[in-house]
């Protein structure tokens, strides 16, 4: 059997200059429009895990005044009832009604970090803003003890409203 004979009019396969050029353009807008969708997914994500922390810390703080209230912490008269620091919480307290004296009543199995803290470095407590029971909303000072916690970052979250205000 004989070859077919070639013609010279054959196609080259492959991509034409034009077809390149398109195809950049359309995943160069592509990437442009995900990387600000991706920030705010992060953002979200963080504000999130910020929500969470307070929320967890609050409810610690609010069972340490609920035992005192009960009378399963001591307190004296000049106290207000809240936690002195925030590793109380973690460290936990004895319980005076326990008749060995030996077991402790805990409020938090860790401290949650601030998940907006600039510096990876630092101890989760000092990641917190703290307000004691003396201080006002509007300006909120540490004290003798911790009545409240907030986030020191600075900026706004999503929702318009300082971090430190949440």
């Amino acid at each position: 059997m004989k070859a077919p004979a070639q013609t010279g009019g054959h196609r080259a396969r492959g991509f034409t200059l034009i077809e390149l050029v398109v195809t950049v353009a359309i995943v160069a807008l592509l990437a442009s429009i995900a990387l600000p969708l991706a920030e705010l997914t992060v953002q979200r994500g963080k504000e999130q895990e910020l929500r969470v922390a307070l929320r967890q810390i609050r409810d610690g703080i609010d069972a340490y005044k609920k035992a005192v209230e009960d009378g399963r912490i001591l307190k004296a008269a000049d106290e207000s009832g809240y936690p002195k620091t925030l590793a109380v919480l973690v460290e936990g307290v004895l319980d005076p009604k326990d008749p060995d004296k030996q077991k402790k009543i805990y409020f938090l199995r860790r401290l949650p970090r601030d998940p907006l803290a600039a510096d990876p470095q630092q101890d989760a407590a000092e990641t917190w803003g703290l307000r004691s029971y003396d201080s006002e909303a509007d300006a909120p000072e540490e004290g003798e003890d911790v009545f409240d916690v907030y986030s020191r970052a600075d900026g706004n979250g999503l929702n318009g409203i300082p971090y430190r205000q949440w």
